[in-house]
């Protein structure tokens, strides 16, 4: 069996996107944050954003994408009283390292897997993606589970940033990509709740997702064919 490295990026797409949500979606990880003293989204946005530093609102805005402006912002400001904005970065993500001693399995070829993505991380461009670079400077923990979700995480970042930038290149507004995708999700992202008919987008978002398999899967050509198939069977184990 041959894979190529666009091949590759498209069938890693669920499991690259999806396990690192689960974090961000886990309760226990927004009690946490309470406890910490943020309230509500803040500590998501705080965490998520932290890696940029101590940077204004519409920074953040620019390297989340798909987030309604003034959300972010109330969000942003109101946090900065919590903790430094590394102290915010370095919370979320020992959230994630949490989880994945909890959630992910002990019987998956661990080692051969953080090898494998640590090789793309490293080697792949900054470019467009700030909070990729970001969490790319976090230290790396050195439990191997931590470390594949640590792993994920930066390259959901790298592809969510490449998919942003995707999705402004074809013409669709970024709550036009939500409702396409996940259209429950719109006021999560902080947008009004208003009708957004996704019909006549479905073409446009198509070419962004193309093009994001395209652009992703160069990162994907540091591993050889073998590689990228016994990765993309593993991490097949962890998607929904």
């Amino acid at each position: 069996m041959s894979i190529t490295p666009e091949q590759a990026a498209h069938e890693m797409r669920d499991a690259i996107v999806s396990v690192p949500a689960r974090v961000m979606t886990e309760p226990k990880n927004y009690a946490h944050g309470a406890e910490l003293g943020f309230e509500g989204m803040d500590f998501y946005v705080a965490g998520r954003g932290g890696v940029l530093g101590d940077v204004p609102a519409d920074v953040v805005t620019a390297a989340l994408v798909f987030f309604e402006p003034n959300s972010i912002r109330t969000a942003w400001e109101r946090s900065a009283a919590v903790m430094t904005r590394r102290q915010a970065a370095e919370a979320w993500a020992g959230a994630f390292y949490s989880w994945a001693r909890e959630n992910l399995p002990e019987d998956r070829d661990w080692a051969m897997c953080t090898d494998a993505l640590g090789r793309v991380i490293e080697a792949a461009p900054v470019a467009c993606a700030p909070i990729f670079a970001g969490w790319r400077d976090l230290p790396a923990p050195d439990d191997l589970r931590a470390l594949a979700i640590h792993q994920l995480n930066a390259l959901r970042e790298l592809r969510g940033a490449l998919h942003g930038a995707a999705v402004l290149t074809v013409g669709l507004l970024p709550v036009e990509a939500i409702a396409v995708r996940t259209p429950k999700m719109i006021g999560v992202f902080g947008w009004p709740d208003e009708e957004i008919d996704p019909e006549p987008l479905h073409q446009r978002w198509g070419l962004a997702e193309a093009r994001t398999d395209r652009m992703f899967g160069r990162n994907l050509a540091v591993l050889d064919a073998d590689e990228r198939v016994a990765l993309v069977e593993l991490l097949g184990t962890l998607a929904p």
